[in-house]
């Protein structure tokens, strides 16, 4: 079974927070129990990725999209969205000496991360967490 849910949340640190329990709501009701490595694994990478855009995103834009999919496996994909413009390589947090391990952290939890481009409407950044095998 696919079950997805989106929404929109204020380009503010405080939607960090907010958006780490929407996502966690969403998968524990979605059967991801508290105990769950994929759960804990996917709030912890949209945390990475909703702070890199509050941090680096467009400063004109004034809210993002963040979207959780629970996959029939056991998997989530998350996808943070703003209106950014396409780079060769996403800036996330912990690119820079300046910043945490954001980055490193993405690409140890997720099994596959990239960038998609939204054409004029900007970019989403994606990170695919799989289940315990």
């Amino acid at each position: 079974m696919l079950r997805r849910n989106s929404f929109r949340l204020p380009r503010h640190p405080a939607s960090v927070g907010l958006a780490r329990r929407r996502v966690r709501d969403h998968l524990a009701d979605w059967g991801h129990g508290p105990d769950d490595p994929a759960l804990a694994d996917a709030v912890l990478v949209v945390s990475e990725l909703a702070t890199n855009v509050v941090r680096h995103g467009p400063l004109l834009e004034r809210e993002f999209e963040v979207a959780v999919t629970a996959l029939g496996d056991g998997s989530c994909l998350i996808e943070v969205s703003d209106e950014g413009r396409l780079e060769p390589r996403p800036r996330l947090v912990g690119e820079s000496e300046e910043h945490g391990r954001g980055l490193h952290l993405v690409e140890h939890l997720a099994a596959a991360w990239g960038v998609w481009s939204r054409g004029r409407h900007g970019k989403t950044v994606w990170a695919l967490v799989t289940a315990p095998t």
